[in-house]
């Protein structure tokens, strides 16, 4: 009688398959969530000013909605549109310059961080109180009628 030693074959272990699984899935969901980052498109920080054309965009509001001498926040959308001088319309991000926290706080002119304080101009985007010393990002926006739109 001779002696041979019975060896399982070797194959991937039950914990590799499932790392491997794993790690399939997790690269699907990264690629479908990067594909349509527009908060990095440079076309949606153009420039503040108004337009008189139409575009693409999302529409915020009518023109009668934005106060004279103060703006509206549209939180879903992280700007606030503004009206320095009647009929003349610009746009900010709500995003804080200091450590990138949202803001919703406006009162008159002034839009606040409640994070660390800063306070902003939503009239021309500058820094009103630090600790930011960078101010607002613009914001492009197109005004058609009385519709306001983000480009």
């Amino acid at each position: 009688m001779t002696s041979e030693s019975v060896q399982p074959k070797s194959g991937p272990s039950r914990r590799s398959v499932v790392a491997a699984a794993g790690a399939a899935g997790l690269t699907v969901a990264l690629t479908a969530c990067g594909s349509e980052d527009k908060a990095s498109d440079p076309s949606t920080e153009q420039g503040a000013g108004a337009t008189n054309e139409g575009a693409g965009g999302a529409a915020l509001a009518k023109t009668s909605e934005i106060p004279e001498g103060s703006g509206k926040i549209f939180k879903d959308e992280k700007v606030v549109v503004s009206q320095p001088a009647a009929g003349e319309y610009k746009a900010f991000s709500t995003v804080c310059t200091h450590r990138d926290c949202p803001m919703v706080d406006l009162k008159d002119d002034i839009i606040s961080c409640t994070c660390h304080g800063s306070r902003f101009s939503v009239l021309d985007g500058s820094v009103k109180k630090g600790p930011a010393v960078e101010p607002l990002a613009a914001k492009q926006i197109s005004v058609n009628g009385d519709s306001i739109t983000l480009a």
